[in-house]
């Protein structure tokens, strides 16, 4: 992102559709409903709160949820006034320059977090969709990632200079907020390098980004403190017949692809595995691309400690956001926690995209 005239360089769950399940040894009913907040959402500054201007033209609301977080730092001085006044003067000079100087019809951020730790809405919209947890405005932040995370600001250069702990602090709660929001998972965390040629967020900030993962993960785990992303893409932890063949076509895929095959009478599922780090309750959701092409009845087993339990999803809807499948007990180890097979009954391909399990 273009600067401020002040140095800056860069700157700026609804109802899931599930079947019927049937566990190792009889069948159950399983009723199904979206998980709670895991997280507490940080007090936000609306636009109008921080007296924004209107945007100069209409904005684009997208209904798909976004699937990352863009992380950048303003490359402003590295202010010791740490007041909201301060906070909301900051995000008044980044919209102004914004929409006089580079010529957007709004902040192109979503959000910004000062030194003093004051998160305040950058683009209109950013906050309701948030709330919401469906959908969201595109922003100007990140070329090519616009439609897809979400870009957080954070006031200052760093580097050379640590964060301060009021603005590291928040950032992880916003963080955690969001991705509980939008079913994003903590590993879904970048930096705008990530994606452009730029020295943003800065060295000492963009070094800290594994630590910042671990804490969002920590946040959304709530009290069990543990939760991990299983991707298709991860080969140490995935595996799959070679008739299941892979796309990137779809928008709503978790991560650079997803694999699918042909619906069939036999034993050829996609696995996923996972390292339980103790015996207890676990939320397993998973996440798929929807199409009217896909299947309707795919089954996904869940070895839980008590036996294995099938869980049917209907692919055709509700994708490009975390399902969920229930709680189950797990036993502690390095284990498969999940199978999508191919053996439905209803026509359209199965598809098998990512896994999230999170201790509750």
């Amino acid at each position: 992102m273009t600067g401020l005239p002040y140095t800056r360089r860069d700157l700026l769950r609804g109802a899931v559709l599930l079947g019927v399940g049937t566990a190792a040894g009889g069948g159950f009913s399983l009723a199904l409903a979206a998980p709670a907040l895991a997280v507490t959402a940080p007090a936000i500054a609306s636009c109008a709160t921080w007296g924004a201007r209107n945007p100069s033209s209409a904005l684009t609301v997208l209904g798909t949820n976004p699937n990352k977080i863009v992380i950048h730092h303003t490359d402003t001085a590295n202010s010791t006034d740490y007041s909201q006044a301060h906070a909301f003067s900051l995000s008044r000079a980044i919209q102004n320059y914004h929409m006089d100087s580079n010529g957007w019809s709004d902040t192109g951020q979503h959000f910004t977090v000062s030194r003093g730790g004051y998160v305040t809405e950058g683009r209109h919209n950013s906050l309701s969709r948030l709330q919401a947890g469906s959908g969201m405005v595109v922003g100007a932040h990140c070329p090519g990632q616009n439609d897809q995370g979400i870009g957080i600001e954070n006031e200052g250069n760093y580097n050379a200079t640590t964060p301060p702990a009021a603005l590291y602090d928040r950032l992880v709660q916003l963080c955690a907020y969001i991705c509980d929001r939008y079913g994003i998972a903590a590993t879904q965390i970048f930096g705008h390098r990530d994606f452009v040629a730029t020295d943003c967020p800065g060295d000492v900030l963009y070094a800290r980004l594994p630590q910042l993962r671990t804490d969002v993960a920590a946040a959304l785990g709530g009290g069990g403190g543990f939760s991990v992303v299983v991707d298709n893409a991860t080969t140490a932890r995935f595996a799959a017949s070679a008739n299941w063949s892979s796309s990137a076509t779809s928008t709503q895929r978790y991560g650079s692809n997803y694999r699918y095959a042909a619906p069939q009478a036999t034993s050829d599922a996609a696995t996923f595995t996972a390292a339980i780090p103790a015996e207890g309750s676990y939320r397993v959701e998973v996440w798929h691309p929807a199409s009217s092409a896909y299947n309707s009845a795919t089954p996904h087993v869940v070895y839980a400690k008590s036996g294995t339990q099938t869980v049917t999803v209907d692919q055709r809807t509700g994708g490009g956001a975390w399902r969920s499948l229930g709680t189950f007990t797990f036993a502690v180890g390095d284990r498969t926690v999940l199978a999508v097979s191919r053996w439905s009954g209803a026509t359209g391909y199965v598809v098998a995209d990512a896994v999230r399990i999170t201790r509750v």
